[in-house]
């Protein structure tokens, strides 16, 4: 009898803790969703809408000139109009500025799409010529999209003048067997994308004030509210997890194929806040190894300054940039 009712009441004690894990679940969704809805009118489009395979992507333009800069997101931006502003608005003057935001970016559509390099590359082509940019593009990825960058000019050669790389990922890097277990990483960034579609990371502001964009950078605080409103929408989503699942197919493509030969500059950051554990040294090891492979390269080291460039120091990049690229 005693036994029974000691058992009772262990599962009294569980349900009871069930139904709070429960009921603070509803309450994380709930405030989630009423933030949502209040921060609707905050994320209204700065750019162009364009149609690219069924789903609508942003792509926003600005400046003057006949040559185009194309700025291409690191993995999991969520806002990459906002994260390049304070670099692009310092060009704007003597470049034609695009920044299209991939599938899962920005005020770009979420969707459940192939994010193999062919398919990405392929939106990037046809959102700029829906906008109204033609070839050729000097393209400036950071992080990440070094190596679409690298495999737009090894496949469309003539659509590329040169690439100005903003503390990329190069093949090197990733297939480093000192680096970073892929799965590992994909399994945490899996668990957050959930934390982050249930709201629970409202709950944790310090994530999105330590975003580059907010801490560094140019934004206003109207901007800077807009930016925290599309954090809370495009972080982790399925296409960026689906990126890094894709990670290593899409390096080996790179790979298969010579280095493209055209003018490459490097900006190369000390490593911090890159989130794949290498040393500084290993970090700017692989950036100028890969630059050994192409005639006419440079880089210019950072040490100063972490992964997002862009935000940290715009000044030195803008300046840099127009020595490297002619403004015509």
């Amino acid at each position: 009898m005693v036994k029974k009712k000691i058992l009772k009441r262990i599962g009294y004690c569980l349900g009871g803790i069930v139904g709070l894990f429960v009921l603070a679940a509803l309450v994380v969704v709930i405030n989630h969703k009423i933030h949502l809805s209040r921060e609707d009118a905050l994320v209204k489009p700065m750019g162009q809408m364009v149609s690219v395979g069924g789903h609508k992507m942003s792509i926003y333009t600005e400046g003057q000139g006949n040559t185009t800069l194309v700025f291409l997101a690191g993995g999991g931006t969520a806002s990459p109009i906002l994260d390049f502003k304070s670099l692009y608005s310092r060009l704007s003057d003597k470049y034609k500025i695009a920044v299209p935001e991939r599938i899962g970016y920005g005020y770009s559509d979420v969707a459940d799409v192939p994010r193999d390099l062919d398919t990405v590359l392929e939106e990037d082509r046809q959102a700029l010529l829906l906008a109204g940019l033609k070839p050729p593009y000097v393209l400036v990825p950071h992080s990440i999209t070094g190596l679409e960058s690298v495999y737009w000019a090894q496949k469309y050669p003539k659509e590329v003048s040169a690439i100005v790389g903003i503390d990329v990922g190069t093949v090197n890097a990733y297939f480093d067997p000192t680096g970073p277990k892929i799965a590992d990483f994909i399994t945490k960034i899996k668990i957050l994308a959930f934390a982050e579609r249930m709201g629970i990371t409202r709950f944790i502001p310090s994530m999105v004030e330590s975003e580059a964009a907010i801490t560094s950078g140019d934004l206003t605080d109207h901007e800077k509210d807009v930016y925290r409103a599309i954090f809370y929408r495009r972080t982790n989503t399925p296409p960026m997890v689906e990126e890094i699942v894709d990670l290593m197919d899409n390096a080996h493509k790179v790979d298969a194929l010579p280095a493209p030969q055209l003018p490459v500059l490097f900006f190369i950051s000390n490593g911090d806040g890159i989130g794949l554990g290498y040393t500084k040294e290993q970090w700017q090891g692989f950036q100028i190894s890969y630059l050994s492979k192409i005639a006419n390269s440079k880089y210019v080291l950072m040490d100063d300054y972490g992964h997002y460039l862009q935000d940290f120091a715009p000044d030195a990049l803008a300046q840099k940039i127009k020595e490297f690229i002619p403004a015509n």
